[in-house]
C-alpha cells in the first residue's frame, strides 16, 4: 500500500514553506480497504455501529521521553474528539501503541503486543520510530501505522482504522505544533520536546533512521508553550530531545539562548521547576560556561544526562561520537566545578565490535572514577539499517561487576 501522502491531490501537504512549530493545511485522508484473505476463515462478529469518537483507546508507549510526550499529545487529541483513554486493554476498542527502536527488546515487546492484539481481534494502530524506521517489517503488514511528524493526524488515522480500514500515514512534514491537546500521564510534569532528530551519525543507531535530521521548534513557540503549561499549574518542565545540546544549529541560535529565554519565565517562587534533558558532548563543549550559570539557576534543577557510550577513545571513534574521552571528561569536569551539586548521569554500552579488553577495562575506569550517580548500561544490539548490522555475530558480551 502507498503511503497517505502519495495519494493526496494537490491540496495536501507541500514540502516547504512552514516554520518549526507551525502546521500546514491539512488534507483529508486517503485509504484503501483491508484486502480480503482467500483463505477461509472465521468471519469475526462485528460491532454494532457506534458514534464516531465514543470509543475506548488503550495507549501504550515504549521508549523515552520524547516518546511519552508524543503519546501524551496523540492522548490528548483523541479524547478532545471524544474518545476515553484507558490503561486497561481488554475494554479497550482499539490500541494505539507507540514504539521504540533503539534496542532489540523494546521491539520484541512491540511484537508480543501486536500478536496479543491481533488475537484479542482488536483494531490496531502502531506509531512511533519502528513504523518509521521499518516500514517493510513483516509485524506491521495489515496494520494502520502513524509516523514521528503526523501525530496531530491521529484522530484521523484512528477514526478510519475503526471503520475497518489500513491507514499509513508516514511521509516527513514540518514539526507538529507545540498547542495541540494533550492528556499527561502526570498532570504536574509537562515533557515538551524542543527538537526532533540529531545531527549525529553514530554507526550503532537506528532512531536516526526515524527521527531524521535535526528540526528545532523556534524559542518563541517553546517559550509559549512554557508560559501555557506554567498557568496550566505543572510543576516540572522536562527538556525533550534526541540531543538537546545540538538545539537550534538548524535556525540559527542554540541551547543557552532557549534555556535564558525559558528561565527567564519561570516563576520566582520555584513552584515550576525545569529539567535540561539528554545531551552529547559535542555540541555543548562550547557552551558549558552559559549552561552552567543556568544549572546554577534555583529554578533548575543541577542535573544532566550526558552519555560517553564508552571510556575508550577507539571504540568512540568506531561508533563515530565525534568526541574523545579528554572532551566528555571537560564537560563533566566543568559544570562539577561550577555547578554547586552537580549530578550527571551516563549511559554505557558494551560488546561493540572491534571492543577489546583494554577498550572495556577503561570503561569502567571511567565509571569507577566518577562515581556517577545513574549509569546506564546495555550491551550492543545490531539494530537493522545502522552500519554494524553485520556485525551480529561478532557481538561480544561481559559480566563484570563494577
Amino acid at each position: 500500500m502507498e503511503d497517505i501522502e502519495d495519494v493526496l491531490g494537490p491540496a495536501g501537504l507541500s514540502g516547504g514553506g512552514a516554520s518549526p512549530g507551525l502546521r500546514h493545511p491539512v488534507a483529508a485522508v486517503a485509504v484503501k480497504p483491508k484486502r480480503r484473505s482467500s483463505r477461509v476463515a472465521q468471519t469475526p462478529t462485528q460491532p454494532e455501529p457506534r458514534i464516531p469518537g465514543t470509543q475506548t483507546i488503550y495507549v501504550k508507549t515504549f521508549g523515552c521521553s520524547h516518546n511519552q510526550s508524543d503519546s501524551e499529545y496523540m492522548s490528548g487529541q483523541l479524547s478532545a474528539f471524544g474518545y476515553a483513554i484507558t490503561e486497561e486493554p481488554e475494554g479497550a476498542d482499539l490500541w494505539l501503541i507507540n514504539t521504540c527502536t533503539v534496542k532489540n527488546p523494546s521491539q520484541s515487546a512491540m511484537t508480543t503486543l501486536i500478536s496479543k492484539c491481533k488475537n484479542a481481534n482488536k483494531p490496531l494502530v502502531v506509531a512511533g520510530c519502528v513504523p518509521q524506521g521499518s516500514q517493510g517489517l513483516k509485524e506491521l503488514e495489515g496494520i494502520s501505522i502513524i509516523g514521528v511528524q503526523q501525530i496531530d493526524r491521529v484522530v484521523e488515522v484512528v477514526e478510519e482504522t475503526l471503520k475497518g480500514h489500513e491507514v499509513r500515514l508516514l511521509s516527513r512534514k514540518t514539526l507538529p505544533s507545540l498547542d495541540l491537546p494533550k492528556v499527561r500521564k502526570n498532570k504536574f510534569i509537562e515533557i515538551l520536546p524542543i527538537n526532533v532528530g540529531c545531527l549525529g551519525a553514530c554507526t550503532y543507531c537506528k532512531t536516526k533512521h526515524a527521527r531524521g535530521h535535526l528540526g528545532s521548534y523556534t524559542i518563541d513557540s517553546l517559550v509559549d508553550r512554557v508560559k501555557t503549561v506554567v498557568s496550566e499549574g505543572v510543576r516540572e518542565i522536562w527538556l525533550s530531545s534526541e540531543d538537546t545540546g545540538a538545539y537550534g544549529r538548524d535556525i540559527g541560535t542554540n541551547l543557552p539562548n532557549l534555556l535564558n529565554a525559558i528561565v527567564a519565565e519561570l516563576p520566582v517562587d520555584r513552584s515550576t521547576m525545569l529539567r535540561i534533558g539528554m545531551t552529547n558532548p559535542p555540541f555543548i563543549l562550547e557552551h558549558l560556561k552559559e549552561i552552567a550559570a543556568v544549572l546554577r539557576h534555583p529554578s533548575v534543577y543541577s542535573f544532566l544526562h550526558v552519555p560517553v557510550q564508552s571510556g575508550s577513545d577507539a571504540v568512540l571513534t568506531a561508533m563515530n561520537r565525534e568526541y574523545t574521552v579528554g572532551e566528555f571528561r571537560k564537560v563533566v569536569d566543568t559544570l562539577c566545578e561550577l555547578v554547586p551539586g552537580m549530578q550527571i548521569a551516563t549511559d554505557i554500552i558494551c560488546g561493540f565490535p572491534g571492543e577489546t579488553d583494554e577498550d572495556f577495562a577503561e570503561t569502567v575506569n571511567l565509571v569507577k572514577e566518577y562515581q556517577f550517580p545513574q549509569v546506564h548500561i546495555s550491551q550492543f544490539y545490531p539494530r537493522p539499517g545502522s552500519l554494524f548490522w553485520i556485525f551480529s555475530s561478532h557481538r561480544v558480551l561481559y559480566n563484570y561487576t563494577l
